[in-house]
């Protein structure tokens, strides 16, 4: 850098990344704002020899000036900084001093001080601040999800869903094809295998569910559909475990089989024109963010999906990563993944992007859609996402139908009365029959299917005098 150089740096006045000092006398306060600026992970400027008015004036410099703050530099910041220094001449054969800032992405102290920069001004870090940052550091050098997941070999992963992925990558232009389908591989190339021992990541993704039963409990969706606001009575109560991506689909499924709509009943046909009561992205964006990005070290955590009346939750185990707050996420900000391989390995089946938008998302969808802005909610032990409906009054059960009941109430109308099983192969083996059950007694408390006979006679059927489209 030279005078030229400095000048319109200098005319642009203190900021976070410049700091100008009369002199060298001011050495003890221009470190502390090194120490700051390193520690805010921005690069700038400290220059010694400018004046009250912004002018570049220049000191004189002694023989061992220059050597002096090299010495200090290396001797009283811990770890020692990227820091650079420079002599530049000005008139009168005096000079400014430029020490130029580098990133070093750690957590610096100068003479056992940690310091921050907050606008043009220069502090002591604040205890929960730098607790924060330990915590960073050490989570980015020891992730549970960069741990060998011991006693875990190749055949307890799916490795149909491995290729799964590194194929949908290469389709979506997300990764480049490696020329090969060997399980093996393309785990290593997505950076899943460590010294031949498969990671912890791996494991959450892939694995299978007679394995992560044993080993990995916390590889778990609970799902349950409550009657009314309170979780006093639930119609169906279910809990899966799997990898990250077949959870990902069950709570889908859920979705899809308890989640009431809004519409009309189609004169003769039984339908609907629907529209969903949430809608089906958001509902996806909230479960994918809440399987990336939870905590996986608390055995028994879990990602959790609670349907009400008037609410929906998506639950998932461990607090905002990096002491995030809960209005940071409503606003833009960087994206900063506790599971980052897990989270790549989604990203890279086009279920999530990777720029810190999925809470933004979430939000741009539900008031497309007409919803009140979804709440986020924040504890020491969880994070939950709530979407409520636009019109609460019109939830209840006889104004509009889970899905399941509907595909029931369709099967009922081309059998006439069935059994049990009868419904269950007309719907399909994707509802269990247990949900099935549920959903019966529930059409039956709305006076909407009889029930006669018992046991092996026992047949459901739509109830006498019952018109379809009343429902």
């Amino acid at each position: 850098m030279n005078l030229d150089e400095l000048r319109p740096l200098v005319a642009d006045g203190e900021s976070e990344r410049l700091e100008l000092k009369r002199s060298t006398a001011e050495l003890e306060r221009g470190l502390r704002t090194v120490c700051g600026m390193l520690n805010n992970v921005v690069a700038g400027h400290v220059v010694f020899g400018v004046n009250d008015r912004g002018e570049i004036v220049g000191q004189a410099i002694g023989d061992n000036t220059i050597e002096q703050i090299a010495q200090r530099l290396q001797t009283q910041f811990e770890p020692v900084p990227p820091v650079g220094i420079e002599q530049i001449p000005v008139e009168g054969g005096r000079d400014a001093i430029v020490l130029r800032v580098g990133i070093g992405g750690d957590l610096f102290a100068y003479e056992g001080q940690t310091y921050e920069r907050v606008g043009r001004t220069t502090r002591r870090m604040p205890q929960a601040t730098f607790q924060r940052r330990i915590l960073e550091r050490a989570h980015a050098n020891n992730r549970w999800e960069m741990q060998r997941a011991d006693g875990f070999m190749l055949k307890d992963l799916d490795t149909s869903e491995i290729v799964r992925t590194v194929e949908e990558a290469i389709r979506r232009q997300r990764l480049e094809d490696p020329g090969t389908r060997s399980s093996r591989e393309l785990l290593l190339g997505l950076g899943l295998i460590e010294d031949r021992s498969i990671l912890n990541a791996a494991v959450v993704l892939f694995g299978k569910p007679e394995r992560l039963r044993v080993r990995f409990p916390q590889c778990v969706l609970r799902m349950a559909r409550f009657r009314g606001v309170t979780t006093a009575e639930f119609i169906d109560n279910r809990q899966e475990i799997g990898n990250a991506f077949d959870l990902f689909l069950r709570g889908q499924r859920f979705f899809r089989d308890y989640l009431p709509v809004a519409g009309q009943i189609v004169p003769d046909r039984f339908e609907r024109v629907d529209r969903p009561l949430y809608p089906p992205e958001a509902l996806r964006e909230a479960l994918a963010n809440a399987i990336c990005h939870r905590d996986y070290r608390d055995g028994g955590g879990s990602v959790s999906i609670a349907i009400f009346d008037d609410r929906l939750e998506i639950t998932s185990t461990g607090p905002l990563p990096f002491d995030q707050s809960v209005e940071e996420l409503t606003r833009p900000h960087p994206s900063r993944p506790w599971n980052p391989l897990i989270a790549r390995a989604f990203y890279l089946r086009g279920i999530i992007e990777t720029w810190g938008r999925g809470t933004l998302r979430i939000i741009e969808l539900a008031q497309r859609a007409g919803l009140p802005t979804p709440e986020f909610e924040a504890t020491r032990h969880s994070v939950t996402v709530r979407f409520r409906p636009s019109d609460v009054t019109a939830f209840p059960a006889d104004q509009q139908l889970p899905v399941v009941q509907r595909r029931i109430l369709t099967a009922l109308v081309e059998l006439g009365p069935s059994s049990l099983s009868r419904i269950q192969s007309k719907i399909g083996q994707d509802v269990p029959s247990r949900t099935i059950q549920n959903n019966l007694r529930a059409l039956r408390e709305q006076g909407l299917v009889h029930l006669s006979g018992s046991r092996r006679d026992a047949r459901w059927s739509l109830a006498p005098g019952g018109n379809p489209d009343e429902v």
